[in-house]
């Protein structure tokens, strides 16, 4: 039992150590006025949540805004 919480752990450290597979953005240029609140991101597109309830979608290669989400409170 001891050996198989010692793999467990093992385990656990390993994955979190790891660097993430997708880079983050150094530079994320927000429209004006725009203040973010989350981050979420894909293979080949990262998305900001605004205070504002919008949901900005962009491209990862180019940084250009794809598409803007409007979230009903």
């Amino acid at each position: 039992m001891i050996f198989g919480l010692l793999a467990i752990f093992v385990v656990l450290v390993m994955r979190f150590s790891l660097e993430p597979s997708v880079p983050l953005p150094e530079i994320i240029t927000l429209p004006s006025g725009a203040t973010a609140s989350a981050f979420t991101q894909g293979p080949n597109w990262y998305a900001v949540v605004t205070v504002e309830n919008q949901i900005l979608i962009f491209d990862r290669v180019t940084g250009d805004l794809h598409q803007t989400l409007q979230i009903r409170p």
